[in-house]
């Protein structure tokens, strides 16, 4: 390949070779004899053939037949490489680009119109930022067609009771200083964007589920929509009862993706018709084509359900901003803390701050164990499972309610190591983590389900074996011998409680299952934090204070005699994270922790995009790409046996770049018929897994 050009310029000439290849196609695609539509007799169709170097509109004929259906947004059949296969019509014109001939449209699958030119936009857009495809995209924003529920739900929306007059003054917002002119602006219209840093409260008037409600109720007061996305069932049935409060019966939907097929379409539609113009939901939400957006609200942006698991990967965030950006709407990403992904914005001045003026006596008084006069106590409450303090601290609010014990995993003894060494045990037949389960006499492998026999250590020689951690279940166990009489629950994977009484009860929940108690949990044990903090994981920091306050907030606040007991972490002098909950001052760990990842180059204050494959799969790949200047490799990283990871990674100012070449790559081994699959991910939560 001497005197070719670099790799840069290959792939360049490749992939005009293609484009050249599509727009002229070596034989004309066969016609029938039917007349074509009078007024506008060529369709552009995205056609979802699941091809990279295919992700593009195509011309078909419009039939005589479909001229009053084919319009831009309805779902079509067409004949495409031999196949019939799904699209959409995205655009009529009077003649076509292409010089040759024309296949028709076979038919019209339904005449709604389900892609608005809104939502064709925004798709757009989202896929280019993620290096995606637009089929991609559009696979996550419009749901599979349900004709029973098309034919079921009326085209016209029924005539709704009067709205409620907008609460300005709302007991949600009156305790933070910007709040009550933040919905004052959306009442008016505007389209303000803030970052809420939300206060811990029992009141369900003063909740931030009431707090998203009264800014849909703002919003919708001035005639405009709302999208409030939550990141799992539970948020989206506490939000849905505050908005049934706030709006009345009828004026909004759920919309999940575990509804089932009939209830979700029905609920899109609903949106989509115009039925109602207020939508709370998962991630499914996200694209919900409400008219006239006013409003994009998310809640707990570090909560990894926003990461939408299929490609092309977009976090909830970015496609909200980017809806607000292309719609006008208005801006809110809520949470009790704030990732560093939002801490950038509000540093750029993208996102205002709305937070609350003190935070004295409103949440919990928190202790760490091991540190002051508790040392002097107990020497090893520092690093026990359930210290002194946090038994006594139990005890006396079991007097006066529930007390919520959060561990850091689920299962009885979720990992096992070696007691001399604290070595992690592995399996010797597969690698995994090796667990003993409630039922089980012996240890197992997690993942192999094969016994551990003979245990020795294959770094000091040691025999006797430790829990990691110590899970939900043997928790419960541990406690309820410790409290006799006392209730025991437990919420976790399988098996999450929505709420409990305001009885004297023990809870033991894992992260993210935490029951509602009525009228606050009266203390709240956090064990064993180091588990948390040791997460090699890059948000292992900001991803442990957002757990920690998150259970936290479900507590009484310090007037009202709430504790807060955080066992098995470093002292809050000496780790930033711990003085966060302690001070409860999530604002200063975000601009902590925006600020060392400045310094080291990291994530958000980089852009950075994960390919993933077969090294051989992955190394060509990286050769076809034209990386823009600047970009830094860093691997490849053995991910699995047969995978590894490369990093790349830029200045936030070629990000756009970045991802139109990584997205050409992708289109030039699509072309290729390149059997080994090489995932492209931009910006992935954790880059090491």
């Amino acid at each position: 390949m001497s005197g070719q050009g670099g790799p840069g310029e290959q792939a360049g000439e490749q992939l005009a070779l293609i484009r050249s290849a599509l727009a002229k196609p070596a034989r004309p695609p066969r016609t029938t004899d039917q007349a074509t539509a009078s007024t506008d007799p060529v369709a552009s169709v995205v056609v979802d053939t699941g091809l990279a170097h295919l992700a593009r509109p195509f011309e078909y004929l419009v039939p005589e037949a479909l001229a009053e259906t084919a319009v831009p947004g309805v779902r079509v059949k067409v004949r495409f490489a031999g196949q019939d296969l799904d699209g959409f019509v995205v655009g009529r014109q009077p003649q076509a680009e292409h010089e040759g001939r024309l296949a028709p449209i076979r038919r019209v699958v339904s005449a709604e119109p389900v892609l608005t030119p809104t939502q064709l936009q925004v798709a757009t857009e989202v896929a280019a930022a993620c290096a995606g495809t637009l089929g991609d995209v559009l696979r996550l924003a419009v749901p599979p067609r349900h004709a029973a529920a098309e034919k079921a739900l009326a085209l016209e929306a029924p005539t709704p009771d009067p709205l409620p007059a907008p609460a300005v003054a709302s007991p949600a917002w009156s305790r933070y200083a910007a709040g009550p002119a933040y919905l004052a602006r959306l009442a008016a219209g505007e389209s303000p964007a803030a970052s809420w840093l939300a206060l811990p409260t029992v009141s369900p008037e003063q909740d931030w589920p009431a707090a998203l409600a009264a800014a849909a109720a703002a919003t919708l007061a001035a005639g405009r929509g709302s999208v409030l996305v939550v990141p799992d069932h539970r948020d989206v049935a506490r939000v849905d009862a505050a908005l049934t409060a706030a709006l009345g019966p009828g004026r909004h939907v759920r919309l999940t993706a575990d509804q089932g097929p009939q209830a979700r379409y029905t609920a899109w539609l609903k949106v989509l018709r115009g039925h109602v113009s207020v939508v709370v939901g998962t991630r499914a939400a996200a694209f919900a084509p409400v008219r006239d957006l006013g409003l994009v609200a998310w809640w707990d942006d570090g909560d990894d359900l926003l990461d939408e698991p299929r490609a092309p990967y977009p976090h909830v965030r970015d496609v909200l901003l980017t809806r607000a950006r292309v719609e006008g709407a208005a801006v809110l990403s809520g949470g009790f803390t704030r990732t560093a992904a939002v801490q950038r914005l509000v540093e750029t001045g993208d996102l205002r701050v709305i937070a609350g003026a003190s935070v004295r006596g409103v949440v919990p008084r928190v202790q760490v164990a091991g540190e002051g006069v508790e040392v002097e106590r107990d020497a090893a409450a520092a690093s026990a499972h359930l210290p002194s303090i946090a038994w006594r601290t139990a005890k006396a609010a079991l007097e006066s309610g529930p007390v919520l014990v959060q561990v850091p995993r689920r299962g009885y003894v979720p990992s096992l190591s070696c007691q001399t060494c604290r070595t992690a045990v592995r399996c010797g037949h597969c690698g995994g983590p090796v667990a003993l389960g409630s039922r089980q006499a012996e240890p197992a492998c997690r993942w192999c389900g094969r016994g551990v026999g003979r245990f020795e250590c294959r770094h000091c020689g040691g025999r006797e074996l430790r829990s990691s951690v110590v899970g939900a279940r043997r928790t419960a166990e541990e406690l309820g011998r410790a409290f006799p009489g006392v209730p025991v629950h437990t919420s976790g994977a399988g098996a999450v409680l929505e709420r409990v009484a305001a009885t004297p009860a023990l809870v033991i929940a894992t992260p993210g299952a935490e029951p509602v108690a009525e009228g606050g949990y009266a203390a709240c044990l956090l064990l064993d934090g180091w588990a948390s903090l040791d997460r090699p994981t890059l948000d292992a920091g900001e991803e442990a204070l957002r757990r920690w306050t998150a259970a936290a907030a479900l507590t009484r606040g310090a007037l009202d005699g709430g504790q807060v007991v955080l066992c098995g972490a470093p002292s809050h002098t000496t780790l930033p994270v711990v003085e966060a909950l302690v001070r409860w001052d999530p604002a200063w760990f975000a601009g902590r922790e925006l600020a060392d990842r400045r310094e080291l180059a990291l994530p958000p204050t980089v852009a950075l995009a994960a390919v993933t494959g077969e090294r051989r799969a992955v190394e060509a790949a990286l050769r076809l790409a034209q990386l823009p200047e600047g970009v830094d490799r860093l691997g490849p990283l053995q991910v699995a046996d047969d995978a590894v990871r490369m990093l790349l990674r830029c200045p936030l100012d070629q990000r756009a770049a970045l991802a139109e070449s990584l997205a050409a790559m992708r289109s030039i081994r699509s072309a290729r018929k390149e059997k080994s699959s090489v995932q492209v991910r931009m910006d992935p939560r954790d880059p090491a897994t």
